[in-house]
């Protein structure tokens, strides 16, 4: 038997990166998977994977919130992988670019959880999976300061969570992933004006000597998702090749 058969996962931003990756792990164990991304294009690429079903669906979007968790009831698996990266200082920050931030990597895990939560305690629980990042909670990486003010915030919404629902079989965890090949990545990288020197930059200051790779956290995700994890709650999963060690 596959470790997340007749488990039904819910995940973010499942058209690209990370959040595909986790999506096809997840259905690849068993699971039954709603892959849902803002981007219809993108979920048309896994559409007819077996075990996933797509969804286009706006995180930001408090009343498509409110109306997937009406019609999908209980669910085992919730992977809150949305989320977007600002570069610069405080100084060059502007309030707009904070409150897009914190809307869309806090806010947005917030209103779903607090959407999905009830139906999950009343079926017996389930798996909360945040993501977070190493910068922020683990460190404090220049040129990173919205992204890494909004990634501590998602790690104090885990904790409280996993501390508050705990005895009602709610597990709730954060990932702390450092750099990870994506087209997130390739487009920032592109945004610097030297995709070569700024890659040769983020390379640099991996002891492993390279990006990780998005099937390298979907691993994680499967894992904190399945009943192999039973005892783990609460917890920053860092998962970087050795950068902050």
């Amino acid at each position: 038997m596959k470790r997340l058969e007749g488990k039904t996962a819910l995940v973010t931003a499942a058209g690209q990166g990370i959040g595909r990756a986790s999506a096809l792990r997840m259905a690849e164990e068993g699971a039954r998977v709603i892959a849902t991304d803002i981007n219809p294009e993108t979920l048309k690429e896994i559409e007819g994977t077996p075990g996933i079903e797509t969804r286009v669906f706006n995180v930001l979007d408090k009343e498509a919130i409110d109306a997937i968790a009406r019609d999908l009831g209980a669910i085992d698996i919730l992977f809150n992988c949305a989320g977007i990266v600002h570069a610069g200082t405080i100084e060059q920050a502007t309030e707009d670019e904070w409150d897009f931030a914190f809307d869309l990597n806090v806010k947005a895990q917030f209103r779903i959880i607090r959407a999905f939560l009830p139906a999950m305690i009343e079926n017996g629980g389930g798996s909360i999976i945040n993501m977070s990042s190493v910068a922020g909670p683990i460190t404090g990486p220049v040129n990173r300061c919205i992204y890494s003010a909004s990634k501590a915030a998602v790690t104090g919404l885990t904790r409280s969570v996993a501390a508050d629902y705990v005895t009602k079989g709610i597990r709730c965890n954060a990932i702390c992933p450092g750099t990870v090949d994506s087209p997130s990545l390739h487009q920032r990288l592109r945004d610097t004006g030297d995709y070569d020197g700024a890659l040769k930059q983020f390379i640099a200051r991996q002891p492993m000597g390279r990006v990780g790779r998005p099937e390298e956290v979907a691993a994680l995700v499967a894992y904190l998702a399945s009943d192999d994890s039973a005892f783990t709650t609460g917890t920053e999963q860092v998962i970087d090749g050795g950068w902050t060690t």
